[in-house]
């Protein structure tokens, strides 16, 4: 119901609640004495006439308004059509219906989260084994090295005239148009042998189509057409499918670098365990060395006391010298041996000497 209907109801609805209204008021006038009478009905007029102007007025204002709208609309369908028109038009012309599903293989790539020359090269030059040069739209990188290509030059000039079709049998019959201009793409797709171009590549070439649509109206015409490009080593991928291959490949590149990562710090640790062991071994031998020093000042000192200060205090005694030989000390130390890594934890606190830094 508009909303000229609507109006119409309730101005209608007001007439017949006054005529009531005034049935009612006219019947009790009646019953009054007659010079009292007229009084009521006249009040009950003026005051259905005030509220029929008031409904005129709001009425007029709504049509007004309603006549507006209406306009508006009008003028945003026509221009919607003139630029649907517009569309349709440019999506008749190849290079215009490449480059559309060019752009659309780019965003489906970026939400799938491979980085451009890393992960994927767009439009790259190559020659097939039968020496005939060749160009996709891109060229996908697995983990392994191997490589996936993607072409996105779809025909669908026969879909455009099944959706815009109005009788039944017109759309049936674009909607094979359709689907025979995707099995001749399959079949030139097949031919230009895109995996011989790149190799390692995987043995088939991905045929992105730009929208499910094209893809599902294609098949109520020819529900064999995947398996028909799946025997010519062609994979027919809509955005959905295409998204979940890339997410695939892009989670096995990541795999892969976490992979060489922990290969290099297994290498790493390698490199760092055998320089430990040199180092252990050198500390070892200076150990060894320092106890053997140690072991020889102590013997020296020893014979230096018997052999040279013995003689040496003769000469205090007589007075010649002026002042004491002084004696040297003896070094008492212990030389710190290293112990199994495996005995590290049952150590204990480290004894005194050793927190203080006094150990030798």
């Amino acid at each position: 119901m508009d909303a000229a209907s609507l109006f119409l109801g309730l101005l209608l609805g007001a007439l017949l609640g006054a005529a009531i209204a005034l049935g009612v008021v006219t019947l009790l006038a009646w019953r009054r004495p007659e010079e009292a009478g007229l009084e009521p009905v006249h009040e009950s007029l003026d005051h259905l006439h005030r509220l029929l102007a008031g409904m005129e007025r709001a009425r007029a204002t709504a049509h007004g308004e309603l006549r507006e709208q209406m306009g508006t609309v009008g003028q945003a369908s026509t221009q919607l059509k003139h630029e649907t028109a517009a569309l349709v038009t440019a999506l008749r012309t190849p290079h215009v219906r490449g480059r559309w599903g060019e752009v659309q293989l780019r965003r489906v790539v970026e939400v799938a989260g491979l980085l451009e020359h890393c992960d994927f090269v767009e439009q790259p030059a190559g020659t097939n084994d039968e020496g005939a040069g060749v160009r996709p739209d891109l060229v996908v990188t697995l983990a392994d090295g191997r490589q996936v290509v993607v072409d996105a030059k779809v025909p669908f000039t026969g879909y455009i005239e099944a959706v815009q079709a109005e009788d039944r049998d017109v759309r049936a019959q674009r909607v094979a148009a359709h689907a025979r201009q995707l099995r001749t793409h399959v079949d030139q797709l097949a031919a230009r042998r895109y995996p011989t171009a790149f190799r390692p590549a995987a043995p088939f070439t991905v045929l992105f189509v730009p929208s499910d649509g094209f893809l599902t109206t294609a098949l109520e015409a020819e529900p064999g057409l995947l398996e028909y490009g799946f025997a010519r080593d062609v994979v027919l991928a809509t955005p959905s499918t295409l998204l979940a291959l890339l997410r695939t490949v892009a989670y096995s590149w990541r795999q892969e670098r976490l992979a060489r990562d922990a290969d290099q710090v297994l290498e790493v640790g390698r490199r760092l365990h055998a320089r430990l062991s040199t180092l252990s071994g050198h500390l070892t031998r200076l150990g060894s060395a320092l106890s053997t020093t140690l072991t020889r000042y102590n013997e020296t000192v020893g014979s230096y006391e018997r052999s040279v200060l013995t003689a040496a205090r003769r000469f205090d005694d007589l007075g010649v010298a002026e002042s004491p030989v002084p004696e040297p000390a003896p070094v008492e130390a212990t030389i710190r041996a290293l112990r199994p890594s495996g005995d590290l934890g049952h150590l204990g606190p480290a004894p005194a000497e050793e927190r203080d830094g006094t150990s030798g």
